[in-house]
């Protein structure tokens, strides 16, 4: 059995559980927030969807990491430990862009207003799985 597989494989095991995490939690407070538009009779904005999708790109973070690691010819407990580590870290961004986006459907649902200032945190949140993916890259 090949040990680096298993790193590999909880790269993208546990990056995608964060998204999954993440986007849910989003959704709900997208989902919620078109509830109060309708209940009020205001426009519900499709704007949301992009916060409710933004935690889903670790996924993607964790696929590319995952080839990688698949490639590797690093100490396979190397990338055993790296793969779930990155994963986790990984996966706690897309549950921190989750909540941030969350935060951001109700407020610009609220108002109506500073929807490209959600945004740039909920971009922030992301930015922690780039560092883990391009330092994971150096160090495998």
């Amino acid at each position: 059995m090949n040990i680096a597989m298993i790193g590999a494989a909880c790269a993208l095991g546990l990056s995608a559980t964060g998204s999954a995490i993440g986007a849910g939690i989003a959704g709900q407070a997208a989902i919620g927030s078109w509830k109060r538009s309708y209940m009020l009779n205001k426009p519900a904005s499709f704007l949301l969807v992009a916060f409710a999708g933004a935690p889903l790109t670790q996924t993607i973070y964790g696929f590319i990491l995952m080839g990688r690691m698949i490639n590797s010819t690093a100490d396979p407990l190397l990338i055993l430990a790296g793969g779930i580590v990155a994963g986790l870290a990984i996966a706690m961004s897309a549950v921190a862009q989750g909540k941030a986006a969350a935060a951001g459907c109700d407020a610009f649902s609220e108002t109506g207003k500073g929807f490209s200032n959600y945004l740039i945190v909920v971009g922030l949140c992301e930015t922690i799985a780039l560092f883990v993916l391009a330092f994971m890259f150096g160090a495998i």
